[in-house]
């Protein structure tokens, strides 16, 4: 197992700290002991920047209250108290809420509106347009970051990229919200390795069974994601086509491709609550993650794989139209027939905007709300 971390920024010393708010390298290190063999960090301040170094890009759909409370915490840091870490919120046309206002007035976070969800992979991209970090941290708004974690980010990554200068992109740590590791990093995806891993809890079908120490991973999700701005500008950003999921996936395949390595460090590690494994997934988000996987297939399979996989597709929605009696599942169904016709013949933003459509008419579609175990 590494050492520590390196601390230059003196980010330990953080205000309110037990021994158990802080994770380093897989165990709950007792802070007590680390403020005691650095008794001056309280009293180091760091420097106010006008260049951030590190810019936090979060990306809201209906979860303001999540995005202002993660937001709150984030900006209580020193790093963006001093200039040197900034939030920028990407909101994909949620409608007026309360905390807008609020958030508007905080020093060192910015707020761009759509008037139309344009998804995440776009919305990530207008993100860092606006943004200027030399690393980019993306994450989910229903994550639980606690003090210091930015700073220990930060850290990691720039320690990493001086001992790896092809690290273009650093997975953090997953824990669920009872404490146990969230899995995060996974194989690429093939037609076999899809097939037989429908097999496998939900929990488990796209991940690596675990991770234990900082290693060089395929890939790693986008819920928490740290990038070098100078390798999302060779890459050119996340894939627009893709309008939710394996967009970090396909992120990555590219990364590596280009000659960047993609790492993950479970040591610097955060609470996600509501992984999509965990939710009630009604039909339409079904149909977003079937569009997602089917355009991966497009992009980087063997023709013959993608046309299995599209016509097992097919089948399992003619499967399900059979046996339902709810005209508006039937309706969805029939469109999700179409998305698949679309990308079959590579109909690529075609078969986005009938996605967009379908999901516009849908007054939940994603049921964020409901985070119960399915």
């Amino acid at each position: 197992m590494p050492g520590p971390l390196a601390d230059p920024l003196g980010v330990l010393g953080m205000d309110g700290l037990g021994s158990k708010d802080f994770v380093l390298f897989g165990d709950r290190v007792p802070l007590e002991r680390e403020l005691s063999n650095h008794p001056d960090k309280e009293s180091r301040a760091i420097p106010e920047q006008d260049h951030p170094k590190l810019s936090v890009v979060l990306v809201n759909y209906r979860q303001w209250d999540q995005t202002a409370l993660l937001t709150r915490r984030l900006s209580q840091g020193r790093l963006v108290r001093s200039g040197l870490a900034e939030v920028v919120i990407v909101d994909n046309h949620s409608g007026p809420h309360r905390k807008i206002r609020e958030l508007r007035r905080k020093e060192g976070v910015s707020i761009r509106r759509w008037g139309a969800n344009q998804g995440f992979a776009r919305a990530v991209n207008e993100g860092v347009r606006l943004s200027r970090g030399e690393w980019v941290l993306l994450l989910n708004p229903d994550m639980t970051a606690l003090p210091g974690f930015l700073e220990a980010a930060l850290s990691a990554a720039e320690r990493l990229a001086g001992e790896e200068p092809r690290a273009g992109i650093v997975g953090l740590g997953l824990l669920n919200p009872e404490g146990t590791q969230q899995r995060s990093t996974g194989p690429f995806p093939t037609l076999f390795g899809t097939l037989w891993r429908r097999f496998l809890p939900r929990s488990s079908r796209k991940y690596h069974m675990g991770t234990q120490g900082r290693k060089t991973v395929p890939w790693t999700s986008g819920c928490c994601i740290m990038v070098r701005r100078s390798c999302l500008e060779d890459l050119g950003g996340l894939d627009g086509d893709f309008f939710l999921y394996y967009e970090d996936v396909d992120l990555c395949l590219r990364a590596w491709k280009a000659g960047w390595q993609v790492w993950h460090e479970p040591a610097v590690c955060l609470t996600h609550h509501s992984p999509l494994h965990r939710r009630r997934v009604p039909q339409h988000l079904q149909t977003v993650t079937r569009h997602a996987l089917m355009l991966f297939a497009h992009k980087h399979w063997p023709a013959w794989q993608k046309r299995i996989l599209l016509w097992i597709i097919r089948a399992e929605s003619w499967a399900q139209s059979a046996v339902t009696r709810d005209p508006g599942r039937r309706a969805g169904l029939a469109d999700r027939l179409r998305i698949c016709s679309l990308i079959s013949a590579g109909k690529i933003q075609e078969s986005r905007r009938a996605l967009e459509a379908l999901l516009s008419a849908s007054p939940s579609p994603y049921l964020r709300e409901d985070t119960r175990a399915a």
